[in-house]
């Protein structure tokens, strides 16, 4: 049985949904005001990961990751490139998804906006008020009076004692309580008129946290079976979450509450300060389109599925630090699978249930979707496959690989792709691999050979090999070994060649 670590009760629990078969699953997206960065891409491969595995255990889900169209960020960046909101929403929403299609990412059932629902938040404030919960102030702003929600805290653990020592009332603020926090926004003579609906409580637009409470009630009802996010929205969005819909319909907002992990680079916070900021595209494009165009965009599929891998071996809950050697580390590995799959061509019978590395991976997963104890289970089936040539230990490894989104690629293709994370290509640099290497890897497109010149030198290789002129054909593949490329002598004179 499925059992899942609860944030809310902090304690693992069998997965019962309230629906017998039938999982609503609810996680908060992004703020399109930007492209995506690691830290997305750790929240977008673990959820990904999760409704994947409840569709293989055979529950219907129904996953719904919203996007936020309407904050304060967004509305800096309109003003700051002298666009539309909706143009500026559009640009990173058509990112967003290119770096999902680009991690293997599979599209969430329903993706709804915020701006599409302020009907619906403007009803909750409405009920708030009618509950006591809510207040307008002297400035416009529709406020959530905090300490009149007595469950406040729960999912955190924060006592409001806690959060209010050290408190003060900023200097002109219109709240009762400096814990109290906006729903509605009163609008600003100087924000664009885009930014602006009409409300009982005058012009304006809803505060961020009440977007997520009217959105999964609306799109899924109560309670939602499970409710994700990252780690930075446990507190404050999620705790406010709660008080907002518990607040106004009573009972509880979400049965399950996920969050993934932190992911650092070198030991630190990911920040623009600490300029140690990597966006997807940065890590995995061929060509990073970083300007105002998705023209030329174009993801590396060796390294986006490295970048993928390199997630999915840790377990979600834990903290995954970036570096150089680490994707180095991940890469290595993520090419150790594929060639068992080139070394020994898969079977396709499905997967086998009945089988040990199957049953140890299906164990992991239903362990809090433990999916690095599940990759364990597919290096038992590489080395098995490269071991005894099994056509049926290859094909379980493929197999079991695609409920993870891994190992889907043509070997040979795969092979032959170039990649910045590849110890062979950063030696030819003559560059030592450690983690006080920048962060960006040596970009080896100036040293590694193109797939034609490659397969002109297998020809002179072939040729030499004729003319019995082996050292010839020796030399060749030492100064293909010296660009990264290794060649595989195949039966019948065939020549197979990878990056290494």
């Amino acid at each position: 049985m499925l059992h899942i670590y609860n944030t809310l009760t902090r304690t693992k629990e069998p997965f019962r949904p309230a629906q017998a078969g039938q999982v609503r699953m609810y996680v908060c997206g992004m703020t399109v005001y930007d492209y995506c960065h690691l830290g997305h891409a750790r929240m977008l491969v673990a959820f990904d990961v999760v409704q994947r595995w409840l569709r293989a255990s055979g529950l219907s889900v129904d996953y719904v990751r919203n996007i936020t169209d309407i904050d304060d960020k967004i509305i800096r960046r309109a003003v700051e490139t002298n666009r539309r909101i909706g143009e500026v929403t559009e640009f990173y929403i058509d990112a967003m998804h290119a770096d999902e299609r680009a991690l293997g990412v599979q599209a969430p059932d329903r993706e709804p906006r915020a701006t599409q629902y302020v009907g619906e938040m403007l009803d909750i404030i409405g009920r708030l008020q009618d509950n006591g919960l809510a207040y307008q102030a002297d400035d416009g702003d529709v406020n959530y009076s905090v300490r009149g929600f007595a469950g406040y805290g729960k999912l955190s653990g924060k006592s409001l004692d806690d959060l209010r020592a050290g408190e003060r009332v900023a200097v002109g603020s219109a709240k009762r309580d400096p814990l109290d926090f906006v729903l509605w926004k009163s609008a600003k003579p100087d924000e664009p008129e885009d930014t602006k609906w009409e409300s009982p409580y005058g012009l304006g637009r809803p505060g961020w946290h009440i977007e997520c409470s009217a959105m999964s009630r609306a799109l899924l009802g109560l309670p939602l079976d499970i409710h994700g996010g990252g780690p930075d929205l446990k507190f404050p969005h999620h705790e406010n979450e709660i008080a907002q819909t518990e607040g106004a319909f009573g009972g509880n907002l979400a049965n399950v509450w996920m969050h993934c992990g932190p992911l650092m680079v070198d030991s630190d916070k990911m920040s623009k300060s600490l300029g140690n900021f990597r966006t997807i595209r940065q890590t995995v494009a061929d060509a990073a389109a970083l300007s105002d165009t998705q023209a030329g965009y174009q993801a590396n599929p060796r390294e986006a599925e490295m970048l993928r891998f390199f997630i999915v071996r840790n377990h979600y809950r834990s903290p995954q630090n970036y570096t150089p050697d680490n994707l180095l580390d991940a890469q290595n590995a993520l090419d150790r699978l594929y060639q068992a799959l080139q070394n020994v061509t898969p079977d396709e019978q499905g997967i086998d249930w009945n089988e040990p590395q199957a049953q140890a991976f299906k164990a992991a997963m239903d362990d809090d979707f433990n999916s690095s104890g599940a990759v364990a289970a597919l290096f038992e089936l590489a080395t098995e496959a490269n071991r005894s040539g099994s056509a049926r230990s290859a094909g379980q490894l493929k197999a079991l690989a695609a409920l993870l989104g891994l190992l889907q690629q043509d070997p040979i293709k795969y092979f032959q792709t170039r990649t910045r994370y590849s110890a062979s290509a950063v030696r030819v640099h003559g560059v030592v691999v450690t983690a006080a290497v920048a962060k960006d890897m040596p970009d080896p497109a100036s040293i590694q050979l193109e797939a034609a010149d490659i397969e002109d030198f297998i020809a002179e290789r072939a040729a030499a090999k004729q003319a019995r002129d082996y050292a010839k054909a020796d030399s060749i593949r030492e100064r293909l070994r010296a660009h990264g490329i290794e060649l595989d002598d195949k039966p019948g004179g065939v020549t197979q060649w990878r990056r290494a």
